[in-house]
C-alpha cells in the first residue's frame, strides 16, 4: 500500500494569495486533474493524506468546501507551517539503496508542483 501526502491550497484548489482567510473569502475553485486524479489514486489503493497550512479552526469549513468540489481523502493534517515539508521514511528491510531513481526500493519522495497548475501531469 503506498500513501500520498498532497497539499490542498495551490496543489487542489485555486491558491488566492491573500492568506488563510483568502480560501473562504473567495469562491473555491477546483484545479485541473483534481478529482481524475483522485478517483485514479483511489482505485489503485492509494491513502489520501491531505496537508493544509490551515488553522485546526477551520476543519468543518474545510471538510464542507472540499466535499461539496467532490474532494475525497482519508485523513487531514491540519495548521502545518508555509515552509519546506519533510518526510522521513526507513528503506524496506533487507533493501539497500543504491542511487535515488532506485523506485523499487525507495519509500519515500517528493513531486513539487507549480502553484496553482493541477495535478494533470503527475505520475506515481
Amino acid at each position: 500500500m503506498k500513501t500520498i501526502f498532497c497539499d490542498i491550497d495551490g496543489t487542489l484548489l485555486f491558491h488566492h494569495g491573500r492568506g488563510l482567510s483568502g480560501q473562504f473569502t473567495y469562491q473555491a475553485q477546483i484545479l485541473p486533474g483534481v478529482i481524475d486524479k483522485l478517483n485514479e489514486w483511489q482505485a489503485s489503493g492509494f491513502t489520501i493524506v491531505l496537508t493544509t497550512g490551515r488553522r485546526e479552526s477551520q476543519r468543518l469549513q474545510t471538510e464542507q468546501q472540499l466535499k461539496e468540489l467532490g474532494i475525497f481523502w482519508d485523513h487531514m493534517v491540519m495548521g502545518l507551517p508555509n515552509g519546506e515539508r519533510i518526510v522521513i521514511n526507513d528503506l524496506k528491510t533487507g533493501k539497500k539503496l543504491h542511487h535515488l531513481s532506485d523506485k523499487k526500493n525507495r519509500t519515500a519522495r517528493a513531486i513539487c508542483l507549480e502553484r496553482n497548475s493541477g495535478v494533470v501531469g503527475v505520475e506515481i
